[in-house]
């Protein structure tokens, strides 16, 4: 099982901006999916995001590193915005 450590902009911000059904939806996909398997369930991303791994929960991404037991969540954005976002994060 992973640890999951949330950059500090995700729970200041990304987290906020979500709905409570999008925000249940995500805190269970995180839970079921990201803490157990992360690269089964997760996408590789490349360019300037190369390292890092995306989640999808419907129109949203959760953008994520893993390091050894530990999941390093970079953000949580709507797929519009999400890869903008993630590159002045990192």
């Amino acid at each position: 099982m992973f640890s999951v450590i949330y950059h500090h902009k995700v729970k200041d911000s990304d987290i906020q901006k979500l709905n409570a059904d999008i925000r249940q939806r995500i805190k269970k996909a995180i839970e079921t999916r990201l803490m157990v398997a992360p690269q089964e369930y997760g996408e590789p991303l490349r360019k300037t995001l190369k390292g890092y791994w995306k989640l999808r929960v419907g129109d949203y991404r959760v953008v994520f590193k893993v390091e050894a037991e530990e999941i390093l969540v970079l953000g949580i954005c709507h797929r519009k915005e999400v890869y903008p976002l993630m590159e002045k994060r990192h």
